[in-house]
């Protein structure tokens, strides 16, 4: 099945592509005038490629890739992702006396999503991302396919999944001790080098996913799935997982690219952006835990 419910590219795309844009050439360079030439080179690149059918997550890769390649930061979010696993850890009391109240799989699915909050990429640095993550501790999910995770639980001893974010992968963590207990072997598939604040496998290993999981590399430094980044040996894993856990919003828009048929893929994230929340029908920062 070819797309289940494609993201279909909105004129919201491209102020959102534009504002990362500017936020990742300030964290990138110091260089004025060479930041005023990507910038000029990235407006022309969107107005060529900027179009109906295009694929948000793969355009924000390609600007992203173009700006690391012509201002050499290889890691241009290195400080904010340092933050995001702190803010991660400050937190994670809170969550422990969350779960002593309600140790179900449905719990451990909400912190997770909890976890997606903390993106560089989707909100502006300034955000108080401890705040807005307690602030949502508990909240429900406004699609709650958990319990047929559960039985895909019960029923594979496989998962691939695909994580997100730097102290995002902290609350995954949580949610790949709780998997473990159903006897599931996983396979943690992370970026091949940074974008934005993506996980890699340094973070991946600080956070203690190596110690649960087999960690691999995506092939690419892309923003969210994009097909045709993968490597062969990606390529390998993927088209021989049939279960699969994806988390956010960049994930869910490549998987809908994609053909999925024969797979169950269960995509966990936060709604931060208008058009994703329409292609979902739900409010926007609702959590979402669906089965596509």
């Amino acid at each position: 099945m070819e797309g289940r419910g494609r993201i279909k590219l909105s004129y919201e795309c491209g102020a959102c592509i534009m504002r990362q844009v500017g936020e990742v050439l300030d964290l990138s360079t110091d260089d004025e005038k060479l930041k005023f030439e990507l910038m000029q080179n990235c407006i022309e690149y969107m107005s060529e490629n900027f179009k109906k059918d295009s694929q948000p997550n793969k355009l924000a890769t390609e600007v992203n890739q173009y700006i690391k390649q012509k201002t050499q930061c290889s890691d241009a979010y290195i400080r904010e992702k340092q933050i995001s696993n702190e803010i991660a850890l400050s937190i994670l009391p809170d969550i422990k006396d969350m779960i002593k109240s309600n140790d179900d799989l449905e719990t451990y699915v909400k912190l997770s999503i909890v976890g997606n909050i903390l993106d560089f990429g989707a909100y502006s640095p300034s955000t108080d991302f401890e705040k807005l993550i307690l602030k949502n501790l508990g909240k429900d999910l406004s699609i709650n396919d958990t319990q047929q995770l559960e039985n895909a639980l019960k029923h594979y001893s496989d998962l691939l999944y695909l994580v997100d974010n730097t102290g995002e992968i902290v609350f995954d963590r949580l949610l790949i001790e709780k998997i473990r207990e159903y006897d599931v072997n996983v396979t943690v598939a992370v970026k091949s080098s940074p974008i934005v604040n993506d996980a890699c496998k340094k973070e991946a290993i600080e956070a203690g996913l190596d110690q649960l999981a087999e960690i691999v590399t995506v092939g690419s430094d892309m923003g969210g799935i994009v097909e045709e980044m993968f490597s062969c040996e990606f390529r390998e894993i993927f088209d021989s997982s049939d279960f699969i856990i994806s988390k956010g919003m960049a994930n869910y828009e490549g998987l809908t690219e994609m053909n999925l048929e024969g797979k169950d893929v269960f995509s966990l994230l936060c709604c931060k952006c208008k058009p994703i929340s329409k292609s979902l029908s739900v409010d926007l920062n609702s959590f979402v835990a669906k089965k596509i």
